[in-house]
């Protein structure tokens, strides 16, 4: 499929996990792909993915909590590209403990990146799909928004996202412009093998368990989540907006 074919991605957190799947599937499918990272060298393994299938991107640094650095990185993109028709906000950290004992500062760091960074660049991006009538937004919520033990903060943050999509979907529909949030469920990555390690179990153990409490059987793949971000980038997806899809292989 070439469903982005002439199309220009922005994709944070897109050094690893869903985020560099996401990124890869976009430039695929033919869009050119922004990838931004907290650091430019990070970006570098995913931006040679993409090009060495035959895509076309480019690495960029941004601190998603810091305004400055997410007005600089969005400038520099649409300068370099004329134009940004897609928004995925990946970028997320994790800071996990029990509420008694989370830190002040952890609770802010979560909250900055993983919701204060996904208003801030969607504000940013918002000012390039305005004026040319068309934008996708998707945002990274997370299935503990429902509550998790553990993460209060993660889960406060995550819940936001499905707030501030909904927003977002109400104020620029009349631009042409949708906003969805994806919720996964259980994904193999680096983060759930901190999670895994954070409570004294391998990796591999923590997915067992957890993958026999998912109705499918197995946990999920940075690629499955990546396949649900780019059906709601997509034209194919323009009546679809203020939604959460929970990617969970049917975890209730």
């Amino acid at each position: 499929m070439d469903r982005f074919t002439g199309r220009v991605a922005v994709v944070t957190g897109a050094a690893q996990g869903i985020g560099a799947a996401t990124a890869c599937r976009l430039a695929g499918e033919g869009a050119t792909v922004a990838v931004l990272d907290l650091d430019l060298d990070r970006t570098a393994e995913t931006v040679a993915a993409i090009r060495a299938a035959g895509g076309t991107a480019d690495g960029y640094a941004v601190d998603v909590a810091d305004a400055g650095s997410v007005s600089a990185a969005v400038d520099a993109v649409a300068g370099a590209y004329g134009r940004i028709d897609v928004l995925v906000n990946d970028a997320g950290v994790t800071r996990d403990n029990l509420v008694h004992k989370l830190s002040e500062d952890d609770w802010d760091t979560v909250l900055s990146v993983n919701l204060k960074g996904a208003y801030l660049v969607s504000r940013a991006v918002q000012q390039q799909m305005v004026p040319a009538g068309y934008g996708r937004i998707v945002s990274l919520s997370s299935t503990s928004a429902l509550g998790n033990r553990g993460q209060a903060n993660y889960a406060a943050a995550k819940a936001g996202i499905q707030g501030l999509t909904a927003t977002l979907a109400i104020e620029l529909g009349r631009y042409g412009i949708t906003a969805n949030a994806v919720a996964p469920g259980y994904v193999a990555t680096a983060m759930t093998a901190a999670t895994a390690q954070r409570v004294g179990m391998d990796p591999a153990e923590h997915q067992r368990l957890a993958a026999e409490q998912i109705p499918v059987r197995r946990v999920g793949r940075p690629e499955d989540v990546a396949a649900a971000i780019a059906f709601l980038a997509s034209e194919e997806a323009g009546y679809v907006s203020g939604q959460t899809l929970y990617v969970n292989g049917g975890l209730r």
